[in-house]
């Protein structure tokens, strides 16, 4: 990290666009948490901050182990969840050796300060208490076991189209949570087989879900990310469709937001006037593409961007996660970096 990122401190940048494109945000970027000595992040794919300032970290580093039976292997390991204070300085790891922690995906924190981590591999939403000591509710469920090589996926079932998923609260490869003013529960599933939004109730109680693979109003290529507004409406980034759409509560087709290349992390700020944050996150076979963040209103309207693909200080590798609880410091967490940077907007 210390290699990475020595004059993130005090680095300012201007995103490198034509005036005639978009608006160009300044921005300070520094060095947003830091391990002790001698450990390191691994690919950072959640970066969340609570009511009281502290950072936390998931991160898919740690001790993964694979035990070998038959056919089959058995996981576990292979992601960490870290707290640290306001000024980035570690406090603890959270969730050591919980069942279901096998690829880090995507961390939120909810308005009582609950740690919700979604893992990719087990296909979970895991809730932790706000100290991170309890785990008060769980989604999905891990498989025991993970047969080798990969079966074909699964033609859908009867009566279901493509991406649609089961009707009920089993994901594969879920990407993204996110809450309404109820406390309704909204997962992004995701990256696998399903391309749905999955709904429940505020106990965790199945409700409905929405979405099969495509490219019209309410279908998706994948859905990377989701978030919910004041309102209740829910933004969905189908970042195979580039583009984000946005759907009431009950999952209805509103409109569709453009003009923000790939979005993948996807946050909308808290306050009397939200933004909308997205990444235009470059992939990971091509490392000089994108990059940039864009700043929205919540109607899609542009205000303006910064950032690129790279390495240096302000520059961005493969965004996942961004927390914009304070909408002028932003936390943005890097799978292609291995880092965490802190960016103030000017």
């Amino acid at each position: 990290m210390k290699r990475i990122l020595p004059a993130l401190l005090a680095a300012t940048v201007l995103a490198g666009i034509p005036a005639a494109a978009q608006t160009a945000i300044s921005f300070t970027a520094a060095e947003g948490a830091r391990m002790p000595p001698y450990q390191y992040f691994g690919e950072v794919a959640g970066v969340a901050t609570n009511s009281k300032g502290g950072i936390f970290v998931f991160t898919r580093t740690g001790d993964p182990s694979v035990s070998l039976g038959a056919s089959r292997t058995f996981q576990r390991g292979g992601t960490q969840l870290f707290q640290f204070d306001a000024t980035g300085k570690y406090v603890k790891e959270i969730g050591k050796g919980v069942y279901g922690f096998l690829v880090a995906q995507q961390l939120r924190i909810d308005p009582q300060d609950n740690i919700w981590a979604v893992d990719a591999m087990s296909g979970m939403v895991i809730k932790f208490d706000p100290t991170g000591t309890n785990v008060v509710m769980t989604l999905g469920r891990k498989p025991e076991a993970i047969d080798v090589p990969q079966p074909p996926p699964r033609p859908p079932r009867a009566g279901m189209q493509p991406g649609q998923g089961p009707n009920q609260d089993l994901f594969d490869y879920p990407t993204d949570v996110a809450w309404d003013a109820a406390g309704n529960i909204f997962v992004a599933d995701g990256l696998g087989a399903n391309t749905r939004i999955a709904k429940f109730n505020n106990v965790g109680k199945f409700v409905k879900s929405w979405g099969v693979k495509g490219t019209g109003e309410g279908q998706f290529a994948d859905t990377h990310g989701v978030q919910v507004d004041g309102a209740g409406n829910v933004y969905v980034a189908d970042s195979g469709n580039k583009r984000i759409q946005v759907f009431d509560n009950d999952g209805n087709f509103k409109s569709a937001i453009g003009n923000v290349g790939t979005p993948a992390a996807i946050c909308i700020s808290k306050g009397a006037h939200p933004y909308l944050f997205v990444s235009n996150s470059n992939p990971v076979d091509n490392l000089d593409t994108g990059g940039e963040i864009y700043k929205l209103e919540l109607d899609g309207t542009v205000i303006g961007r910064f950032g690129r693909a790279g390495k240096l200080p302000g520059e961005f590798g493969t965004v996942n996660a961004i927390d914009c609880r304070n909408p002028n410091q932003l936390y943005v967490g890097e799978i292609g970096n291995y880092r965490v940077q802190k960016v103030t907007l000017r």
